[in-house]
């Protein structure tokens, strides 16, 4: 067994699955196509509510069109895109609005607001919107709009929200997490956001890491991991795939284990950057699957001979472990997706990874008892060629007292 050709294997199918992953992602921005066809010069995504704003910036008439895209909301959403040309926050916003009246069409306005007690009545901004209008694609609302920005600028703060509709009121929205985070920075010439009312990291780059550190794990974790425990449990029951199956499941899991760490410390770097922004759950399961994975790769340095004394002992830890890393690993990546803010179409795809990966596991479950079932019966026919039990003995003596 070519044990170099199997781990290049295992290498190359990694960057296949991370350069899809990665490839996939970035189409949420740059590559996304609108119904109505329409194109723009620039696009970044926000940091927080699973929002993206693509533009072209006109110098010659200092306006702007826009598309802000909010992804992840229900039809009785309403969601809201606003920049703030005197201020940090959110009063002072002039925005853009749009939910599903109740006549079911699609409703944009603009709307000043002037206090933290505003219902997002409708009311003219203070620079032009000639242009604005919204459509609701999925889960995702869009609006469209073409703003007359202030003169001598195009460095703006940028509100955006999202909040329930009761009938034809607007609700107040969360006061908690991302829904108090979602400020940031943007320039129109130079195309450019940054996440925070004052600047500070890019929101591209944010947005970038996030994506980095989810597909880093996703593949690591979430599908190497579960793959290796496949090759392991059911491979060996077929006497020529000895010892291919042990090399195939020791570099799965190695490659899986090297990937899983980079991925935990983009996460760790991640969460120094975000200083505020804590996901609780997902960071201490990420610690314990590190944690494990580690005493995973020491323990196969330190595995006993198949017949040392210790070798029963050294199974058991090694099969509950790995199997608590794979039961754990899943759950964790659905806690990253969670946290992506709504990314439904990632925790689809993932969910068919492991459908797909749970039908060939109980598959080879079939095939793995029916050949153990099979070598028994046939041991037991070797031992006993003439019959079994008590009818064989009966008949050897009934031949000879004959």
């Amino acid at each position: 067994m070519d044990t170099k050709l199997l781990t290049s294997n295992l290498v190359l199918f990694s960057s296949i699955l991370l350069t899809l992953f990665a490839f996939s992602y970035g189409q949420n921005c740059s590559t996304h196509q609108f119904t109505n066809n329409n194109l723009f010069s620039t696009c970044n995504p926000l940091p927080v509510l699973n929002s993206f704003l693509h533009w072209t910036y006109h110098p010659d008439n200092h306006t702007v069109d826009l598309a802000y895209r909010h992804g992840g909301v229900t039809e009785s959403s309403w969601v809201a895109w606003a920049l703030n040309p005197d201020g940090r926050g959110m009063v002072g916003c002039q925005s853009l609005i749009a939910f599903r009246n109740s006549s079911g069409q699609i409703h944009a306005y603009t709307s000043p607001i002037t206090s933290y007690n505003t219902a997002l009545t409708e009311g003219a901004l203070s620079f032009g919107v000639p242009r604005i209008s919204a459509e609701f694609v999925g889960s995702e609302m869009i609006i469209f709009a073409t703003l007359e920005l202030p003169s001598n600028r195009t460095s703006f703060t940028q509100v955006w929200q999202n909040g329930g509709v009761s009938g034809q009121v607007l609700q107040v929205h969360q006061t908690s997490g991302d829904n108090i985070r979602s400020v940031g920075t943007v320039d129109f010439a130079s195309g450019q956001t940054s996440a925070g009312a004052g600047g500070g990291i890019s929101a591209s780059a944010r947005q970038r890491r996030r994506n980095i550190h989810g597909v880093l794990n996703a593949v690591s974790w979430g599908v190497l991991m579960p793959m290796g425990a496949i090759f392991a449990r059911y491979l060996k029951v077929f006497k020529s795939a000895n010892p291919a199956w042990f090399y195939l499941h020791a570099g799965c899991q190695t490659v899986a284990y090297a990937v899983g760490v980079a991925g935990w410390g983009t996460g760790l770097k991640l969460g120094s950057d975000s200083v505020g922004i804590r996901f609780d759950t997902h960071r201490n399961i990420g610690i314990t699957l590190f944690c494990l994975g580690t005493l995973q790769v020491f323990a196969l340095l330190l595995r006993p001979k198949p017949d040392h004394k210790f070798r029963l002992y050294w199974n058991i830890y090694h099969h509950v472990t790995g199997y608590t890393v794979i039961i754990l690993s899943i759950i964790n990546v659905f806690e990253g997706f969670d946290a992506l803010n709504g990314q439904k179409n990632w925790k689809r795809a993932y969910i068919g990874v492991i459908i797909f990966l749970g039908a060939i596991a109980v598959l080879l479950e079939a095939i793995t008892w029916f050949i153990v079932i099979r070598r028994k019966k046939t041991s037991v026919s070797d031992k006993y060629p003439h019959g079994n039990g008590t009818n064989g003995y009966a008949s050897r003596s009934h031949d000879q007292t004959a």
